[in-house]
C-alpha cells in the first residue's frame, strides 16, 4: 500500500548526523555552546543580517522582538490577517491588541495602500500603533518597500514575519532583514528544520543584547543569580543548532526541489479549468514553501473542500489556505481594514503536497487525484 504523502515532512540529509555526533562527543547539548553560536553567524551571513541570535521558535522571537519595539498594554499593533495565529499570539502575550490589514492579490501578502490608508487614519485620530507585523507568507515577499516607506512617514517600527520565508527574496535582498527586526522559524514543516526552533535577526546589536538577556531568564551580571525583569526560557540547545547548520548547507537544494514540485503541478494541471497557483510577484523569488492554488468551483467543476476529501482518501495530506485572524474566534472582537481577498483566498485556497523529498510518483499521485475529482471520478 502506499505510504501516506505529507504537507511538508522534515527533509535530512548526510551531514546532520555528523554535526549532531560531534555535539554530544563534546558534551554540549545545553542552550549554548559552539553550533549555537556558529548557527547564528552563518544564519546571519546566509540572510545578510548584521546580528542574529538563535531561540526555541519563531514565535519566541517575535514576542522578543515586540517587547524590544516597546509593545506593552493597551498598545495597537497592525497585522497581516492571512497569517498562522503565531504571527498574533505574542502580540496578545503582551496585552496589545492585533488590527488585521488585509492582502493584496499579487502576493497574497499585506496590502501596503490598506496599511497606508489604517496609519494615515489613526495619525489623524491620535492612535498610531506601537508596531507593524508583516508576515511573507508560503514563501514569498511581501512588497516591502511601500511598507516600510509608509511606516517610516510614522516613525512605527517594522517587524518582519519570515517564518515561511527564508531563501526567497526581494528585490534581491532577504526578507525578515529590512525592518527593525526579522524572525525566522525552524520547525519541523518548514524549508530547513531543526525540529523546533526560530532566529531573531535585527540590524540593531542593543536589541539583540537585551534579546539574549532575556531568552535566558534575564539573568544580570553578578556572580549570584540577580533579576531586574522578567525573562524567558526562549534559547536553542546545542543539539538543535547542529542540525540546523546541516540544514542551511543544503536550502538552495530545498529551494529548487520546491520550486520544481510547484513547476511540476502547474505542467501537469495546465489544462484543468479553475486552478490558479499563487502568483509568483514580480519583485522577488517565491521559494513555493507550500505550493498553493484557488480552486473556482464554477470552473473546476467542485469546490476546494471536495478537492481536499479526495486527496486525504488517498492518504495526502492537503490542507486549506490560512483562516484569516479576523475570521477566528479568539480574535474576532479587534478591528481590521479590509478581509475580503483574505476571505476569498481561504474559501478557495488549497496547499497541496509541497516537500522538498517528495518523488515524481507521489507528485503524479496527488496529480490523478486533483483530475479525478475534476472529471466527476
Amino acid at each position: 500500500m502506499p505510504q501516506r504523502i505529507h504537507l511538508s515532512s522534515p527533509h535530512l540529509g548526510g551531514l546532520e548526523r555528523g554535526y549532531v555526533d560531534e555535539a554530544f562527543a563534546s558534551n554540549w547539548i545545553a542552550p549554548l555552546g559552539p553550533h549555537v553560536d556558529a548557527f547564528q553567524e552563518e544564519f546571519a551571513r546566509c540572510v545578510g543580517a548584521p546580528h542574529a541570535l538563535a531561540l526555541s521558535s519563531g514565535t519566541a522571537a517575535l514576542h522578543l522582538a515586540l517587547q524590544l519595539v516597546g509593545v506593552g498594554p493597551g498598545d495597537d499593533v497592525l497585522v497581516s490577517t492571512l497569517t498562522f495565529s503565531a504571527s498574533v499570539n505574542p502580540i496578545r502575550y503582551l496585552g496589545a491588541s492585533p488590527i488585521f490589514i488585509d492582502s493584496e492579490r499579487a502576493s497574497w501578502n499585506l496590502d501596503p495602500a490598506l496599511l497606508e490608508e489604517e496609519l494615515e487614519a489613526r495619525a489623524r485620530s491620535g492612535r498610531l500603533p506601537r508596531a507593524v507585523v508583516v508576515v511573507h507568507l508560503y514563501g514569498q515577499s511581501a512588497d516591502l518597500d511601500p511598507i516600510l516607506a509608509a511606516c517610516e512617514r510614522h516613525d512605527v517600527p517594522v517587524i518582519e514575519d519570515a517564518a515561511e520565508a527564508l531563501g526567497s527574496t526581494y528585490k534581491g535582498r532577504a526578507p525578515g532583514t529590512r525592518g527593525r527586526a526579522g524572525v525566522f522559524s525552524f520547525n519541523g514543516n518548514k524549508i530547513i528544520t531543526t525540529s523546533g526552533g526560530g532566529m531573531l535577526v535585527s540590524p540593531d546589536e542593543g536589541l539583540i543584547r537585551h534579546a539574549l538577556k532575556l531568552a535566558t531568564q534575564a539573568r544580570d551580571a553578578a556572580p549570584h543569580y540577580q533579576h531586574s525583569e522578567v525573562g524567558y526560557n526562549y534559547r536553542l540547545s546545542n543539539v538543535l543548532a547542529a542540525i540546523g547548520r546541516a540544514q542551511l548547507r543544503v536550502l538552495e537544494e530545498r529551494v529548487a526541489a520546491r520550486r520544481g514540485n510547484q513547476a511540476y503541478y502547474a505542467r501537469a494541471l495546465a489544462d484543468v479549468p479553475g486552478l490558479t497557483f499563487m502568483p509568483e510577484a514580480p519583485w522577488g523569488r517565491h521559494t513555493r514553501w507550500l505550493t498553493t492554488l484557488t480552486v473556482d468551483p464554477a470552473r473546476f467543476g467542485a469546490d476546494r473542500e471536495a478537492v481536499r476529501l479526495a486527496l486525504e482518501r488517498e492518504d495526502i495530506e492537503a490542507r486549506p489556505v490560512w483562516k484569516p485572524m479576523h475570521l477566528q474566534p479568539v480574535f474576532s472582537a479587534f478591528a481590521r481594514r479590509g478581509g475580503r481577498v483574505a476571505e476569498e483566498l481561504f474559501q478557495n485556497g488549497l496547499c497541496l503536497p509541497s516537500g522538498s523529498n517528495l518523488t515524481p510518483e507521489d507528485l503524479d499521485r496527488v496529480v490523478d487525484v486533483v483530475r479525478a475529482v475534476h472529471q466527476g471520478r
